[in-house]
């Protein structure tokens, strides 16, 4: 590849493109020699679009010798691309029906600018930032009132994605939400946004939806899934969730036949409130054997063990764990590279983490509709790591065997 670019570009051509360029700004600063190079390119291939239109090439006459002919150029136009402003003349027909497709009409952002301002918008840059930052690294002046019109067009892709239909069966799906500030009714108000997070049969995660309520309660978690159902969800074999009170009885109402996992981390967390700071290490290692036994009868032993030497200071943990029991333990019917997999709400927890980075800088939203425009970037825009599930073929191995006909043959 490299010899057919030298070929095509020999360096003589290069030589005389620089035409003396030796700094970076020379080269690649607003009117450098890549904005010009733009320049040629984009007011040479209109002039190629033009001569399709008409069928015959500058200088000769016309098919026939009538009809649609040249007609000079249009006025000068400022197009933004990522090597600053560049100033092109696009050719006109006579009749006035050519339409070009590399810059169209009123156009007047190169093709690639929207994606890089939606990329700054989805690190969490209020239109202020992005403002600045175009200005400086291009050395153009984007107002605020065309970044805004970029990202609000947005919203039409995140309704076709909330709404798209989903696979018929998720070996696992994790359910969390995170806390933020929107401003509504003239005050701002801590909303919860919900977000289902599905592992598909091959493995992939996928955010499924996000939905925005006041509170976290397991009343809303029910429409959720009644609209993941409506969606064309069939099954859900494990859904490993916070440990809210009344989630169980909230799947089951829409999948009964799904199996809950309460996750070990929250639990372990909600645990240690109670803890001094000096006992915190040494409870946290006597709780170790109860989520990592062998089995459910073991762990069993392991919290009666626990309960012998905490209980009478910190009732409240063992309480929570007896409790929680019927969905601490269904992932120990799994071996631990499987139980990896669906124990711990962590894969949705990561992609939260992420999530909140591009919303820290806000203080708060100005409306709902911003708070899920900037969500819906982050994650399209997130570290890739939390889309892969490790050890997923002995997973769905385990999982057929355990599951039988919920899940497909063709997913083996």
């Amino acid at each position: 590849m490299p010899d057919e670019i030298r070929r095509q570009l020999p360096d003589d051509v290069v030589d005389e493109l620089l035409a003396g360029a030796r700094t970076e700004e020379e080269i690649f600063g607003p009117g450098g020699v890549f904005g010009q190079l733009t320049k040629r390119l984009v007011e040479r291939a209109l002039e190629v679009e033009l001569t399709d239109h008409l069928g015959y090439e500058p200088h000769q006459e016309p098919p026939g010798g009538a009809g649609d002919t040249r007609n000079g150029k249009g006025k000068p136009k400022t197009l933004i691309t990522e090597h600053g402003p560049v100033q092109v003349r696009a050719p006109r027909d006579r009749d006035g029906s050519f339409e070009p497709q590399l810059v169209r009409k009123r156009q007047r952002r190169f093709e690639g600018f929207d994606e890089k301002i939606l990329a700054l918008y989805s690190r969490g840059l209020s239109t202020r930032d992005i403002e600045r930052y175009l200005r400086e690294l291009y050395g153009v002046n984007v107002g605020r009132e065309l970044i805004s019109r970029v990202t609000d067009a947005v919203m039409d892709d995140a309704r076709a994605w909330q709404q798209r239909p989903l696979d018929d069966v998720y070996p696992v799906v994790f359910l969390d939400a995170f806390v933020l500030k929107v401003k509504e009714g003239g005050s701002v108000q801590r909303k919860a946004c919900y977000l289902a997070l599905g592992v598909r049969i091959n493995g992939e995660r996928d955010v499924l939806g996000m939905w925005f309520q006041q509170t976290e309660g397991a009343k809303f978690w029910m429409q959720v899934l009644g609209e993941l159902k409506q969606r064309g969800v069939q099954d859900i074999l494990i859904c490993c969730v916070d440990g809210l009170t009344g989630f169980p009885e909230a799947i089951e109402a829409i999948f009964p036949k799904t199996t809950v996992q309460t996750c070990i981390v929250h639990l372990i967390r909600r645990s240690l409130r109670y803890v001094p700071r000096r006992e915190y290490d040494q409870l946290a290692k006597d709780l170790k054997p109860i989520y990592t036994a062998i089995d459910a009868d073991a762990a069993w032993q392991a919290l009666e063990t626990f309960d012998e030497k905490w209980g009478k200071r910190f009732p409240p943990i063992v309480q929570a764990w007896q409790d929680a029991w019927e969905h601490v333990t269904p992932f120990m019917a799994y071996e631990p590279e499987v139980r990896r997999v669906i124990y711990t709400t962590n894969a949705i927890e990561a992609l939260n983490r992420q999530l909140r980075k591009a919303i820290k800088t806000k203080g708060h939203f100005p409306t709902e509709d911003s708070a899920r425009k900037l969500i819906y970037l982050a994650i399209h825009n997130a570290v890739p790591q939390w889309t892969r599930t490790r050890a997923w073929t002995k997973a769905l191995l385990a999982f057929k065997i355990q599951f039988g006909d919920r899940l497909p043959d063709t997913a083996i």
